[in-house]
């Protein structure tokens, strides 16, 4: 199974085919589709600071001990057990906490080294073409004319 998703917010034949789709069956669909292909990459920060905010929000209510109907697990009448499953619970979710920190950190590092890489190729480009333009001009150059 492949590891990139079909519908991602790059130039694929699937995306251009649901925004060419979107906007035969309803304009704004289509400009949706357009929007997530431009800015989609901006989409996975966003919803990891969403997420982390409702996190933090949810947390403060956990803490303070409020409980709504229906949120969080109920209690069961023993303490100690009660007790221990809300050690767990704040464990597990320091756990989730680190692991979308190293998450974070590994696309960030994924990237950067994506940078480096296209700057990689792209001095060698300019490498290449100021070095097959010097062997088709003879003369000098002057502000990036030829004198």
């Amino acid at each position: 199974m492949s590891s990139r998703a079909l519908i991602r917010p790059a130039w694929t034949p699937a995306t251009i085919a649901l925004m060419v789709g979107g906007f035969f069956v309803f304009w704004p669909l289509g400009l949706a589709v357009l929007a997530y292909i431009l800015w989609g990459e901006r989409l996975d920060a966003f919803k990891r600071d969403v997420n982390t905010a409702t996190d933090r929000v949810f947390g403060g209510f956990r803490r303070s001990g409020f409980t709504a109907p229906g949120f969080g697990a109920p209690r069961t009448g023993n303490v100690a057990f009660d007790d221990w499953r809300d050690a767990e619970l704040r464990r597990l979710d320091e756990e989730r906490r680190r692991l979308n920190e190293a998450s974070a950190e590994f696309e960030a590092y994924a990237r950067e080294l994506r940078r480096a890489k296209d700057q990689e190729e792209f001095d060698r480009f300019m490498k290449e073409r100021r070095k097959s333009g010097s062997e088709r001009n003879d003369g000098p150059v002057v502000d990036g004319h030829p004198a």
